[in-house]
């Protein structure tokens, strides 16, 4: 004997169509997309490859325009991409000197090596 399920509540967010939420979905992506001032950079060494794999290579910079992506220019590098999208410089590497890490102090205690 198979019992029938319960019609779905158009209210529960649980039970919304697939093809609805697909649409709705597209619609916030599209409206995301068509910020004005939406900004994206393109390594232009070969593959698409993060920052950090080749920072000295050329970046194109591109612009959303609010149907297409528009080349805005060339940057020679990530930090000047980094620049043009408007994030911060990263922080300079100081490195971790010995005198700056936290030290243990006397005695051998419960978990300590020895």
């Amino acid at each position: 004997m198979t019992m029938n399920p319960e019609p779905a509540d158009p209210t529960d967010p649980e039970d919304e169509p697939l093809d609805a939420w697909a649409a709705r979905r597209a619609a916030r992506r599209a409206a995301h997309r068509e910020i004005v001032g939406h900004r994206r950079v393109v390594a232009l060494g070969g593959e698409g490859r993060a920052t950090h794999v080749a920072p000295q290579e050329p970046r194109l910079l591109l612009e959303w325009d609010g149907t297409a992506w528009v080349t805005v220019g060339v940057a020679e590098n990530a930090d000047q991409a980094r620049e043009f999208l408007g994030h911060l410089p990263p922080p300079a590497d100081t490195g971790v000197t010995e005198d700056r890490q936290p030290r243990l102090g006397k005695g051998t205690g419960r978990h300590r090596r020895t």
